[in-house]
């Protein structure tokens, strides 16, 4: 809670108005009965006796009354309609700042951290959770605060009034409190098990939706059906509890008050009718007597809904407190980077002293092209990730023009390095967008021009909209070679001064391969480039060829120095002849 409320600082004058509108309403909630009380005691119930006023009087009075009521009417209206646009105001304010940074924060984590989160739960807490903690400012502290001076102030007000009846309006409040700490125990309890169940939810949506595909081949939707209604059960019972938890409290406080009604009026119509008490006074405790128990209702009903929103606030505070594994340095060393790249003995695990890379060294110059073969786990994809330095080294040092990455600011560096995975992906919007990728000072002149060297205008612009047509979630109308050479077209558009190409032909056909292979002398030209294939025939055009075996390096040199050494080169390219 008191960091949710560090949100507040910006707008504590709001605040604090806001909590001057609610005594002034609470005041004037207060002050209503007693004008009709006194209207009672003054005009209503001593006309007819001696020494009372006239009717007309009488009725000028009543009017007064009524002409006062109606003014504390409309000032409650306007208290109550601008601490409410205050609150709102306030509430959306304060969630549009956390969800930026929230997102802000999950866009600055490292790779590995998404490796493990569900990207259902993740998408969960920069909605769902954010929204809840929005209900938390807009709503629940206001009326915590309101409710809890309410309930003051009906105290207060009816012991001045008359002491006894006060006392016997109170009578049942030990029951209230008892019920209202256990109904807190159950709600708790209730919310808690709710958000839990919406989460799990989310989560299976966000992964079963991305590979629909995937059990459509399979036929499994049955089961996973079976598998979502289940999920969907559990939600619904939790969501039950919680109902019913609020139905069972809800009658019993309102029964409880039905009571105390019966005690102050039984106990006031005796005072009454003993002349002890007068109607307008007794008039004023049914008032309150019906209205202080609302309150303490609210009260019990917020206080589970304030744990609902603590329990969210905790799930996005677990997000905010995660670190990044890669940080920029306090002082980033400014590098025009020129594409030498060396490793000098790199020892990389992903999990402790698992080592992917054992003692890894090698030295790239500017412009040469160097490729990576081995077997599948042998280390090469591990290479191009501590090249752009989505993985920091346990041991050794990677150095871009001399100077250690480490002291290079991440975001420069990988702008300087364009990089084709062997999927693609592709996001909702058109296809000018995914080859800049929104980036506004790529002009459409060069979306364009890196369309045409890749060879991708050649399917482009047999599109009806050409570089406007729209593109669905991951590119699924095209096909996997269109969005290849999309990739290929978004690396060429950023100029980088390295080229990574990671598996980037595995995914495509002979008749795009052979547009690919003619685009590529010209993406290559002037950059340092490096490849990973296991299609020896695609990399044999390169400078030098490192073969890679269980994360170390055992061979290195040209694709026909390979051949001639006989070794672990040698089979792989027998190997894939066979194949062939």
């Amino acid at each position: 809670m008191k960091r949710l409320l560090t949100y507040l600082k910006p707008h504590r004058w709001m605040m604090f108005v806001s909590s001057v509108l609610v005594i002034a309403l609470i005041g004037v909630e207060l002050y209503k009965p007693i004008i009709i009380g006194n209207a009672i005691d003054n005009y209503i119930g001593t006309f007819g006796q001696p020494g009372a006023l006239g009717a007309d009087e009488a009725f000028s009075g009543i009017c007064r009354a009524g002409a006062l009521y109606a003014l504390m009417l409309l000032l409650g209206f306007v208290f109550n309609a601008s601490n409410t646009w205050i609150l709102q105001n306030v509430g959306q304010s304060v969630i549009y700042k956390m969800r930026e940074e929230v997102f802000a924060h999950i866009l600055s984590l490292s790779v590995n951290f998404f490796n493990t989160q569900p990207v259902g739960k993740l998408v969960t807490r920069v909605s769902n959770d954010t929204e809840a903690v929005n209900e938390l400012f807009s709503q629940i502290l206001a009326k915590l605060f309101k409710n809890s001076v309410k309930i003051l102030g009906f105290a207060v007000v009816m012991l001045s009034i008359d002491l006894r009846m006060a006392l016997y309006s109170f009578i049942l409040i030990p029951f209230v409190t008892g019920l209202t700490f256990f109904f807190r125990y159950l709600s708790r309890k209730a919310y808690r098990m709710t958000r839990t169940r919406i989460t799990e939810l989310n989560t299976f949506l966000s992964e079963h939706l991305s590979g629909m595909k995937l059990i459509q081949i399979f036929a499994r939707e049955e089961e996973k059906f079976e598998e979502f209604s289940e999920k969907s059960e559990q939600l619904f019972r939790a969501n039950w509890r919680e109902v019913l938890t609020f139905a069972v409290f809800r009658p019993s406080i309102y029964m409880l008050s039905v009571f105390a009604m019966v005690i102050v009026i039984g106990q006031g119509s005796a005072s009454v009718l003993a002349g002890t008490l007068s109607l307008g006074t007794l008039f004023v405790f049914i008032n309150y007597i019906s209205s202080f128990f609302e309150p303490i209702q609210e009260l019990a009903e917020q206080f589970g809904t304030l744990q609902s929103s603590l329990a969210s606030a905790e799930k996005i505070f677990t997000i905010l407190d995660e670190k990044p594994e890669i940080v920029n340095p306090k002082h980033p060393r400014t590098v025009a980077i020129n594409g030498r790249i060396e490793f000098r003995h790199v020892w990389f695990a992903y999990e402790k002293e698992e080592y992917i890379l054992k003692d890894v060294s090698f030295c790239i110059e500017p412009g040469e092209k160097i490729a990576f073969v081995g077997a599948t786990g042998a280390g090469k994809s591990s290479i191009l990730n501590l090249i752009g330095r989505y993985y920091d080294v346990q041991r050794g040092e990677i150095l871009i023009d001399g100077v250690n990455i480490k002291e290079i600011d991440k975001n420069a560096l990988r702008r300087a390095i364009g990089q084709v995975q062997q999927d693609v992906f592709l996001f909702t919007g058109d296809i000018k967008g995914n080859i800049s990728l929104g980036n506004e000072d790529i002009p459409r002149a060069e979306i364009e021009r890196a369309a045409h060297i890749v060879n991708a205008d050649s399917f482009i612009d047999r599109m009806p909209n050409g570089f406007d047509e729209p593109v669905t979630e991951r590119g699924s109308t095209l096909s996997a070679g269109q969005r290849q050479l999309l990739s290929f077209a978004r690396t060429l558009a950023y100029q980088p001064a390295i080229l990574v190409l990671d598996e980037a032909t595995a995914n495509i056909d002979t008749e795009t391969e052979r547009l690919i292979t003619q685009a590529l002398g010209k993406l290559m030209e002037g950059r340092t480039t490096i490849m990973v294939a296991h299609r020896l025939s695609t990399i044999q055009h390169a400078d030098k060829i490192i073969v890679m075996h269980k994360g170390e390096i055992r061979e290195s040199g040209t694709h026909q120095e390979l051949l001639q050494l006989g070794g672990m080169y040698r089979k792989l390219y027998d190997l894939q002849l066979v194949e062939g």
